[in-house]
C-alpha cells in the first residue's frame, strides 16, 4: 500500500503543474479582444487561474510529501479532541 501511495504522490506532483500549464495555454488561446462570448474575455480566465493556482500548489506539495513517504505510517489511535474527560 505504501508503494501505491508513493506512486500516486508522484502522479499528483507531475499533474499539478501540467494542469496549470494546460489552463494557462487555454487562456492564451481563448482570450480575444474582438470575441463576444464570455470565454473570450480575460476577467473570467484571471479569476479561474487565481483560484486554481493555490489548489495546484497544494496538490504538488501533497504529492511531494507522499512521494517522500511521509504518509507511509499513519497514527494508530486518534486522540480525542476537546470536550471534558468522563
Amino acid at each position: 500500500m505504501n508503494t501505491v501511495k508513493r506512486y500516486f504522490g508522484l502522479l499528483w506532483l507531475l499533474l499539478a503543474p501540467a494542469l496549470l500549464l494546460l489552463l494557462l495555454s487555454g487562456a492564451v488561446t481563448h482570450i480575444d479582444v474582438t470575441g463576444s462570448k464570455d470565454i473570450n474575455k480575460p476577467v473570467p480566465w484571471i479569476i479561474i487561474i487565481a483560484v486554481f493556482t493555490p489548489i495546484a500548489i497544494g496538490l504538488a506539495i501533497f504529492g511531494w510529501y507522499a512521494w517522500k513517504g511521509d504518509y507511509d505510517r499513519l497514527p494508530e489511535e486518534v486522540p480525542p479532541t476537546g470536550g471534558s474527560a468522563r
